[in-house]
């Protein structure tokens, strides 16, 4: 690429994205996965409608408590975070990785708790396999789950790159994660 085309790559930037926090490419990753997690929702609505009494009755076998501790897990886990981003913001590297350290931590037992809550199920005898519910019930924790695991490799990497860019987009990434739960919860766990 030549210097002229690069200058000029720069000068168009990334529009809207120029004014969010961290890189603009993890906004082009929180919008493309927040449109499969919308499919996924979209799909879960339709499969619903089309057998109500199997939903509610599928429902009922899922453990309400352990759901919305993992809430409160996540909500947390993504104000220490913050916390991280304003420290660095403020210039104390050391405290910043500190309170990132500690939304890991925290994080890391959303994993915890989720992997009880698959035993459970598997020890009932639930599966994938079971119906449509538990089919998407799985599929949707389980991909949810993934991006956790991801999640907390994306920390720990900007926890050790620990520049304001960097947190920035990580949080981004992590915050990201929260939401999709915070739909993800009532939708699978509450609504009737």
């Amino acid at each position: 690429m030549s210097q002229l085309d690069a200058n000029s790559h720069e000068e168009k930037g990334w529009g809207a994205l120029d004014s969010l926090p961290g890189n603009p490419l993890i906004w082009v990753l929180i919008i493309s996965e927040l449109l499969v997690f919308g499919a996924f929702f979209l799909g879960y609505i339709v499969a619903r409608a089309l057998d109500p009494q199997m939903f509610n009755d599928s429902q009922l076998q899922l453990d309400r408590l352990l759901g919305g501790l993992n809430t409160m897990v996540l909500i947390t886990s993504g104000y220490l975070a913050a916390q991280a981003v304003r420290l660095r913001a403020e210039n104390k590297i050391g405290a910043s990785r500190r309170w990132l350290a500690g939304a890991m931590g925290v994080g890391s037992v959303f994993l915890v708790i989720k992997a009880i809550e698959y035993g459970d199920k598997i020890e009932q005898g639930i599966g994938l396999e079971t119906n449509t519910f538990f089919t998407l019930f799985f599929l949707m924790t389980g991909f949810h789950m993934l991006h956790v695991v991801l999640g907390l490799i994306i920390l720990a990497i900007v926890g050790i790159h620990n520049s304001l860019e960097n947190l920035e987009t990580g949080t981004a990434f992590w915050h990201m994660v929260d939401l999709i739960w915070i739909i993800l919860y009532p939708l699978v766990y509450l609504i009737r």
